[in-house]
């Protein structure tokens, strides 16, 4: 038994086996998806009026697939319809099979929308609310990708897809691919590495492994046959037979092509920085100092002159110029940045993240978390049922839109600096929105509400503790509040120094220990009910690492804070450090894991969430 063990070719059979399951898993999904029959629908379809159809170029929706469309997705309550033609090419129906998600036929509402980027249709209201304008003009493909994923955000449990036998599909442009994978949410370079990595795999167990080798080679090139050519298959590619016989040399050529064009976009400036690069320009000219208030010398939580140095680091997050000090306090332990921003400050680093250029990016890391949200809703479950929510630090306000989940009959507000809780209102995730700063607020929303979650937020603000004292004004007797932060105690964070992703300088102005929290909020009169840590950890201590240290080694040449051009060196650094980052996020990534199971086992995380009852003041009580 031991030597059969040994002298089995692992490695070929587990990429056969992941070969098998893929296979399984995109016949699975095809299956799963519905298909539009325009025939049936000829005649009693009802009227197309009360939709807007949204075809990219070289697409052409018949009017007969488009009436089967609008009955489809009145009948299953759908606002916008992603439409899959049936002669979908074999490489795109295959990648759509990979990445769809297993409920695309209606996307749950935290999924990530992945279409075929063909031809939409959208519900009136919704095109209405998201300022979508008529235009003339068919987008390319990779724009209907974009416009998916954003209009997904205006109807986020009414959103899917469904083939449409008779729709045709234009040829592949290659040239066009990178932007189409971006478009996606799909990092180009991590897409062409795995396809040059699972070539160099089936290579590798063919030439070693011999007949396991060869059977997972064999099972690869058969896979679009296996996927695609199943009788009564609802998707048959034009291309089938042609991409089966020459699969692994057309794969190479795909890669190869994708990687030259994802090379072409990413060679220069794009117009969409260099249009901001003014504005930097002029703001940088008088330097960084101004944007930093004089050190204290004494700890905002307790006051204590006992400080030292926690750590010192520039913006590794968007690399803009300055670098940031974190100071700890001696006798409570306290953790805040020292010199602080100013307001202009701050301004100047959030400008770009959130909003602008990193709109799509934050929102794709926010739409991963639903589970963490569903998560820190339920933890209210055991002590009563809240009637009104409020949400501070709200954003656009994910986690109002997951919490329905867990509480439906709840009325869920939120309230944030930024006008992205506008947005929120617009899209229906937040009932209404509160723009401002809460303790400029609270006097309007005293006891409005019943529940108000700080998830996330303390460390951004200026002074926490009037955030809490807000928090206190607003509850009544009885109300709840519920806090989570990351854990400046946590281990990690001394271990991986300037590397560790909690500490998120500059943006993080207060990283508070657990007890510290506890004692400030039985000041105002809450008696916390609840703890979790593991819980609450945050799978990014090490992926997060790795991110850090490529922004460091090789920051974006061509960001409009930078120099705004690079050599062919620098260029060639950047591809150097960001390609050999990949085999690290891929070992980060299973560290992580491990450090979460870790986490939840030992209630040791990064992030820590605490669940405090509001208790009546003595004259309340009387």
């Amino acid at each position: 038994m031991t030597s059969f063990l040994t002298h089995v070719p692992w490695a070929a059979v587990a990429v056969l086996a992941g070969l098998a399951v893929g296979t399984l898993r995109s016949r699975r999904r095809m299956a799963a998806l519905p298909v539009l029959d325009p025939a049936s629908h000829a005649d009693s379809a009802p009227s197309p009026d009360g939709w807007h159809l949204i075809s990219a170029r070289g697409v052409d929706v018949d009017d007969a697939t488009l009436r089967a469309a609008v009955a489809h997705a009145d009948r299953t309550g759908l606002q916008i319809l992603d439409l899959i033609p049936g002669r979908l090419d074999t490489e795109r129906a295959l990648g759509l099979l990979r990445v769809l998600d297993r409920s695309a036929s209606r996307y749950g509402r935290t999924a990530e929308a992945r279409g075929a980027g063909h031809a939409l249709l959208i519900a009136e209201d919704v095109r209405h609310r998201a300022e979508i304008e008529p235009d003339s003009a068919a987008p390319e493909t990779e724009e209907l990708h974009t416009l998916l994923r954003r209009l997904k955000a205006y109807a986020p449990d009414a959103t899917g897809v469904a083939i449409a036998p008779a729709l045709a599909s234009p040829a592949p442009d290659s040239a066009r691919r990178a932007a189409e994978l971006r478009a996606q949410g799909l990092p180009p370079n991590l897409v062409i590495a795995s396809q040059l990595a699972g070539l160099a795999l089936l290579v590798g167990a063919v030439v070693v492994d011999g007949g396991w080798g060869i059977a997972a080679a064999a099972l690869y090139w058969l896979q679009p046959a296996l996927v695609l050519g199943a009788p009564g298959s609802p998707l048959r590619p034009a291309d089938l037979t042609r991409a089966t016989a020459a699969r692994p040399l057309l794969s190479l050529v795909a890669a190869l092509r994708t990687a030259v064009s994802s090379h072409r976009a990413s060679s220069g400036p794009l117009p969409e920085l260099d249009a901001l690069r003014p504005g930097y320009d002029a703001e940088l000219k008088a330097g960084t100092d101004r944007f930093f208030e004089p050190r204290r010398l004494d700890c905002p939580w307790c006051g204590s002159a006992d400080l030292s140095v926690r750590l010192r680091v520039p913006d590794l997050l968007q690399g803009k110029p300055g670098r940031f000090t974190l100071e700890e306090c001696g006798m409570c332990g306290h953790v805040f940045q020292n010199p602080r921003l100013s307001l202009d400050g701050l301004d100047f680093y959030y400008r770009d993240f959130y909003e602008g250029l990193g709109v799509s990016g934050a929102a794709q890391v926010f739409g991963t978390m639903g589970r963490s949200y569903r998560a820190r809703a339920a933890m209210l479950k055991p002590y009563g049922t809240p009637t009104a929510w409020l949400d501070v630090g709200t954003g656009h306000g994910h986690f109002c839109d997951s919490a329905r989940d867990i509480w439906p009959g709840t009325h869920f507000d939120g309230l944030d600096m930024s006008a992205a809780v506008r947005e929120a209102e617009a899209r229906g995730w937040v009932g209404t929105a509160h723009h401002g700063q809460f303790p400029d607020l609270a006097a309007g929303l005293v006891h409005r509400y019943d529940a108000v979650s700080m998830y996330h937020y303390l460390e951004h603000t200026r002074e926490p503790l009037t955030e809490l004292d807000a928090a206190a004004a607003v509850l009544p007797p009885g109300g709840h509040l519920l806090i989570e932060l990351p854990d400046p105690e946590s281990r990690l964070g001394r271990i991986l120094g300037s590397h560790w992703l909690p500490w998120f300088q500059p943006q993080h102005q207060h990283l508070i220990p657990i007890g510290n929290l506890r004692q400030a909020l039985a000041d105002r009169g809450f008696t916390v009910l609840a703890e979790e840590h593991g819980a609450a950890h945050q799978s990014c201590d090490f992926v997060g690492a790795v991110l850090l240290t490529a922004n460091r080694l090789a920051p974006h040449p061509y960001a409009p804070w930078g120099p705004g051009t690079a050599t062919r060196t620098r260029r060639a650094v950047r591809r150097v450090v960001h390609t050999a980052a990949l085999p690290c996020y891929v070992v980060a990534a299973a560290l992580d894991a491990v450090r979460a199971a870790v986490a939840r086992a030992t209630e040791g995380g990064n992030a820590y969430r605490l669940l405090a009852r509001r208790t009546p003041a003595a004259s309340e009580a009387a």
